[in-house]
């Protein structure tokens, strides 16, 4: 990363026809619009890395993501993707279907992308607020209907759907099947947050992510000595002359640049170096 220069994240708003018009707060749907998504714009300083926040009424498409090997053997001008979700918030009954519920052939995997029983295959997990999974790439894996969680990824736009409820959308059934795992998704990546305390969330590759209360202790300090994203979740933080609420992001070049509210609660997330 170059020298970083702290400030909001520009937002851009993403409708899609599995979006919502009615938005968990803080956030509100433009009148008339469904949106799907919130995106905050990565500046060079954490081009890596982007942050989005997702709302669904429809499930999304079976999909799955290469790693950054497979997207270059594949001759992708982009990096793979590898992203991990917090659950914010779940109608009841909500469900996130990630990996299989038993092991799957690529011959077997092709076949039912076709005839549209992958959906069935896929182990759906029911969700509800609290509910973290890291999805590492090359997991096949479809957000259901009635969740709203934050994603945090790759800054990668690579996305392979192998089945898509007959909407007119492109499949992408070669090289989605040359990247997909075909297996069980491993539960060590899978947990649930209580709604209070400082958590790792998750530490791969590409991306090391906390959730904190109030002021980070020394050792998370030392950790984000550098470039870092600031979700705050509850409460409030400043960066600066700034003010940062729920519902917005922010890069700060370092974590001593940041003041944590009272009872406050939020996301750190670095890029790997």
């Amino acid at each position: 990363m170059s020298a970083a220069k702290s400030g909001t994240l520009a937002v851009r708003t993403v409708e899609k026809p599995w979006g919502r018009d009615q938005l968990p707060a803080p956030f509100v749907a433009p009148y008339g619009k469904r949106i799907g998504e919130i995106w905050f714009e990565p500046t060079i300083d954490v081009f890596s890395l982007l942050v989005k926040y997702i709302f669904t009424s429809e499930k999304l498409s079976v999909q799955v993501h290469p790693n950054d090997a497979q997207a270059a053997e594949l001759g992708e001008f982009d990096t793979g993707k590898e992203e991990c979700w917090l659950v914010i918030d779940a109608e009841p009954g909500a469900t996130l279907g990630i990996g299989f519920k038993e092991p799957i052939s690529a011959d077997a995997m092709r076949a039912a992308a076709l005839d549209g029983s992958i959906a069935d295959l896929l182990a759906w997990h029911p969700v509800r607020a609290g509910d973290f999974f890291y999805i590492p790439a090359g997991t096949v894996h479809a957000i259901g209907a009635g969740v709203s969680l934050i994603e945090i990824q790759q800054n990668s736009d690579i996305t392979y759907r192998l089945y898509d409820y007959g909407r007119p959308r492109s499949l992408h059934l070669d090289k989605g099947v040359a990247v997909a795992r075909g297996e069980l998704y491993d539960p060590t990546f899978r947990r649930h947050l209580e709604p209070t305390g400082t958590v790792e969330l998750a530490r791969g590759p590409y991306f090391t992510a906390h959730r904190v209360e109030g002021t980070p202790d020394a050792a998370l300090m030392a950790e984000y000595a550098g470039p870092m994203l600031v979700i705050p979740r509850r409460g409030e933080v400043e960066l600066g002359e700034d003010v940062i609420f729920p519902g917005e992001c922010v890069v700060a070049a370092d974590v001593s640049a940041v003041i944590f509210g009272p009872g406050s609660q939020s996301i750190l997330v670095r890029a790997a170096a």
